[in-house]
């Protein structure tokens, strides 16, 4: 069963961020055989002064394969409200892949673009047999939460935050080798070229592969004629 579980909001502005816990929630997932995490993705929101955030207003999306959601869903509920920093909003939301609608697609983009309430995400939610948990503070972060799962199911939006093997990638490889040690699904150009197998770029320190068309996309450029990803300041404008 493919599953995919939204969070946002696990933290303070002491603590690390969303991101950061929800990568321990997939390794303590995996760890006690509950299932199989397959990646995270990060996905930016509106930046506004009537939305309370703790830094960039970002929530994150965590995908598995599971026999059991329910198993899933009261573990994930569990860890969430033991590792949540004091003062968050931590909100968990969760959806079969294939049961995900429209309107949830929706929910995601308009949360980049419009200021969104916790009663619009119960409903958008329950209307689309999701579930879906404030689980500390205001509850808040329901709304980042299903977000993310909207942003990552329509496939064109955010980073991977964590791949199998992705950070492990250090220095140059032949993009099969990327492709098959960091779970990376294309490797190419802007203009959207392939790069041959055997070609070999240099992933340098910071590999986050783009999440496009729903695949995981490693964007590169040629610099001093060797294949090098592009800068991280890019990265971060195409995927925000």
């Amino acid at each position: 069963m493919h599953i995919l579980l939204g969070i946002d909001d696990t933290d303070n502005l002491e603590t690390r961020g969303t991101g950061h816990r929800v990568r321990q929630l997939a390794d303590w997932l995996d760890q006690n055989r509950l299932a199989h995490p397959m990646g995270i993705t990060r996905h930016q929101l509106l930046v506004d002064s009537r939305i309370p955030y703790t830094s960039h207003n970002s929530s994150a999306c965590l995908a598995i394969e599971t026999e059991s959601g329910n198993d899933v869903w009261e573990a994930a509920r569990e860890f969430l409200l033991r590792e949540s920093a004091v003062g968050s909003d931590a909100g968990l939301c969760l959806a079969e892949w294939n049961s995900i609608s429209e309107d949830v697609l929706d929910w995601g983009r308009k949360a980049k673009v419009t200021v969104l309430t916790m009663p619009e995400a119960r409903e958008t939610a329950s209307k689309s047999g999701i579930r879906c948990e404030g689980l500390t503070g205001t509850h808040g972060g329901i709304i980042g939460a299903l977000s993310a799962i909207g942003l990552h199911r329509a496939g064109n939006d955010g980073r991977y935050l964590w791949l199998p093997g992705l950070r492990e990638l250090k220095g140059k490889y032949p993009v099969h080798e990327i492709c098959a040690l960091g779970h990376v699904d294309r490797v190419c150009t802007l203009e959207q070229v392939e790069l041959a197998p055997d070609s070999v770029v240099d992933v340098g320190e910071w590999i986050r592969p783009i999440l496009k068309n729903g695949k995981a996309t490693l964007y590169v450029e040629e610099k001093n004629h060797e294949w090098n990803i592009i800068s991280k300041d890019h990265i971060k404008r195409l995927s925000n």
